[in-house]
């Protein structure tokens, strides 16, 4: 388990009233990523923690001299914001509220991808999910937003819909914004980054719904204010995904209540939205107790961002030649 987390803090508000301060402004370059993976030994017991690759290789950290030209990082795949955002709603970092799942703690670190520099003062928002599939604001919308098929009884099999509700192009599937439905907000939040670049959120580990893989949604958002009301102006320079590696996914499927979770699961190499370009596209780098991991996860990832540039949203991601679900 993780150690207790600061209290939530109420909607849109801050004790925090440090001016964010004056960001260079840099030209978008072509970066490079270096990477690799990972398996480590978890204590006297034997146990694994599994890292899907090696997001703190020293070459990744150290591959560029920043102000020299030097290329320093990879930009971090655009992908769809999806039908399901609510803006700056909940200002805070433990976003778990009343759900039950597998602890997780999420720490990113937003850099400039072409200087290396971190990216201070940005609010970064996440939003998921919870272990049976289902978005908060949008609980009227069923498992992610098309419902699914009813529950078969029978254990997930990792194929993809083709049609149908939550498959490409039903209910749920591509488009834009669709308004709440509710007011719940459990597993949303908006935190800011402190000088390092970095900033952590506590939550549940993501289940699945039917046409998408387990994912997490991220946006990161620069050149605001920070104020009593929260955080006020600014764009958004990055609006990505998540993702987590098959093996952590069946693990937690033998856990519950994402056991009681009967809806077809799609893959990470099935799901339509994730660029297949590993940290680059948002893979996330995670550590766990590979026989307990219902003790919890620990999730890590480095968004390289370009902070001069714009991104809301993608309806579609680059590259895609069919309309895809994007909840």
């Amino acid at each position: 388990m993780f150690p207790p987390t600061a209290p939530a803090l109420a909607s849109r508000a801050m004790t925090d009233h440090r001016e964010a301060p004056d960001r260079q402004q840099v030209d978008r370059r072509t970066v490079l990523i270096a990477t690799g993976a990972t398996v480590t030994a978890l204590g006297a017991g034997g146990a694994l923690a599994v890292s899907a690759a090696a997001q703190d290789n020293p070459a990744v950290r150290g591959g560029g001299r920043g102000g020299d030209g030097e290329p320093c990082y990879a930009l971090t795949s655009e992908t769809t914001e999806g039908p399901y955002y609510i803006d700056a709603d909940k200002i805070r970092r433990d976003v778990t509220e009343d759900q039950e799942g597998i602890p997780l703690r999420l720490r990113l670190k937003v850099i400039d991808a072409e200087s290396c520099r971190p990216v201070r003062d940005a609010a970064v928002d996440i939003w998921h999910c919870n272990a049976v599939g289902v978005y908060s604001g949008y609980q009227d919308m069923g498992s992610g937003g098309g419902g699914g098929e009813p529950p078969t009884g029978e254990p997930p099999t990792g194929e993809p819909p083709t049609d149908g509700p939550g498959g490409p192009g039903g209910p749920g599937g591509g488009g834009g914004h669709q308004e709440p439905t509710d007011d719940e907000r459990y597993l949303r939040g908006t935190w800011r980054t402190d000088r390092h670049g970095e900033v952590t959120f506590r939550t549940v580990f993501p289940g699945w719904y039917r046409g998408r893989c387990v994912h997490v949604h991220v946006k990161v958002h620069v050149d605001g204010e920070w104020t009593d009301a929260g955080y006020e102006g600014g764009h958004t320079c990055h609006t990505g995904q998540l993702f987590f590696d098959e093996r952590s996914v069946l693990l937690s499927a033998g856990v519950e209540p994402y056991a009681s979770n009967t809806t077809e699961r799609t893959t990470l190499d099935e799901d339509t939205i994730y660029p297949g370009n590993g940290h680059e596209g948002g893979l996330l780098v995670l550590e766990y107790d590979s026989r307990h991991i219902a003790r919890g996860v620990r999730a890590a990832l480095t968004l390289g961002v370009a902070p001069d540039e714009t991104h809301d949203s993608t309806d579609t991601p680059p590259g895609a030649t069919t309309s895809p679900s994007a909840s």
